[in-house]
Parts: C-alpha cells; sequence; structure tokens
C-alpha cells in the first residue's frame, strides 16, 4: 500500500507540475506561444512583461500553488521522507518538462518557491520575500530579486531549522534546477547589457534585456 501511495503521489506531483500556467495564460489572452517571445521562458516574469501585470502575477500564483499543492497531497498521504522530499523535485521537474507540450516548459522557479515555501514556513518565506523586497528596491531587476531569495532557502534549512543533510541537500537541488536552467538566459542578459552593472541594476522594472 505504501509503494501505490508513492506512485500516485509522484505521478500527481509531476501532472501538477506539468500544467502549463504562462502557456495557457498566453494562448488565452493573446493567441500566442510565451515560448517564442521575450525571454522565450514559460513563466511568470515573460507573462508579466509580454502579457500583462495580473496576467503574470495569476501565473505566478498558481505555478508558486503547484508546489504548494504537490506537498500537502504528499503530506496528506503520509508517504515517508524520501519520497516526501522526492515529491517536491518532481513536481519542479514536472513544470521543467511537461509531457502535455512535448517536455519543452520553464525554469522551475516559482514552482520551487512553492515547495520551500511550504516545508520552510513560516520562517523560510519571511525571509525570502525580505530578500525579495530589498534587491527589488536596490536592482528593480524582478528575476535576480528573486532567484537570490530563492537561494536563501537552503541556509535557512541548515542555520535555523538545523535540518539533517537530507533536507538541506533536498532544498540545495530546488534550488539548483532553475538556476541551471536559467544560465543560458543569463548569458544572454549579460551580453545585450554590456556591462555586469547594467544586467544587474535595471533603470525600472520595464528595463529588461
Amino acid at each position: 500500500m505504501t509503494a501505490f501511495l508513492i506512485v500516485v503521489t509522484l505521478i500527481i506531483a509531476y501532472l501538477l507540475g506539468s500544467i502549463p500556467t504562462a502557456y495557457i495564460v498566453g494562448r488565452f489572452k493573446t493567441g500566442t506561444d510565451i515560448r517564442n517571445v521575450g525571454s522565450r521562458n514559460m513563466g511568470a516574469m515573460n507573462v508579466f512583461y509580454n502579457v500583462g501585470f495580473w496576467w503574470g502575477f495569476l501565473t505566478l500564483a498558481i505555478d508558486i500553488g503547484k508546489g504548494v499543492l504537490a506537498m500537502v497531497i504528499a503530506n496528506l498521504l503520509n508517504i515517508p521522507e524520501p519520497a516526501y522530499l522526492a515529491t517536491g523535485i518532481i513536481v519542479i521537474l514536472g513544470h521543467n518538462f511537461p509531457i502535455f507540450l512535448k517536455f519543452r516548459g520553464g525554469k522551475g522557479g516559482a514552482t520551487a518557491v512553492g515547495v520551500l515555501i511550504y516545508v520552510m514556513f513560516p520562517f523560510g518565506f519571511f525571509v525570502g520575500l525580505g530578500i525579495l523586497a530589498i534587491l527589488l528596491l536596490i536592482t528593480r531587476f524582478p528575476t535576480l530579486s528573486y532567484g537570490i531569495g530563492l537561494l536563501s532557502f537552503p541556509f535557512v534549512a541548515w542555520l535555523h531549522y538545523h535540518w539533517g543533510w537530507e533536507r538541506i541537500v533536498f532544498s540545495a537541488i530546488a534550488v539548483a534546477i532553475p538556476f541551471i536552467r536559467y544560465i543560458p538566459r543569463l548569458k544572454e542578459i549579460y551580453k545585450k547589457a554590456g556591462s555586469l552593472r547594467h544586467a544587474v541594476q535595471r533603470k525600472n522594472l520595464k528595463d529588461r534585456f
């Protein structure tokens, strides 16, 4: 029975992650494939810039919710700890490689935030939110701001919750997946900006490379 619940939970997590929110919003609102415009990422920020603020906010909320819901289901089914942690990784990978779009998805940042918020609430949430807010005021670069906020989670796991190595490694992997996927985009931003300072510190939220 336990093995059955684990398999069901992981399948549900993958299917939840595979829901292509940004793609659906882009098609519904503008009729375009969000993966072919702007940064070509199937994520909330690309929707913000190319569809509209509130549509981007909706995309962000749903993508975070996918991560939260996957962990809620895993918790309710009371599956063993390794499978519980695997659920968080699988839902992120589902966003990155969605079965509904021939495995061509986004970076997984928002879904990773949802997973990590759930397992580290409330302290991790408020630390990440604080870092996001401060950096956003300084740089006006949303992706960089939430990216560094995301990086805070493994440190929260280690320094505040004093978790064992399994959960610290889990949180580091959950953070690493979107960062690895984002490396090509970082190179593109740096090339277009011409300098590290211009790439990092924007004039306003609409300034984008």
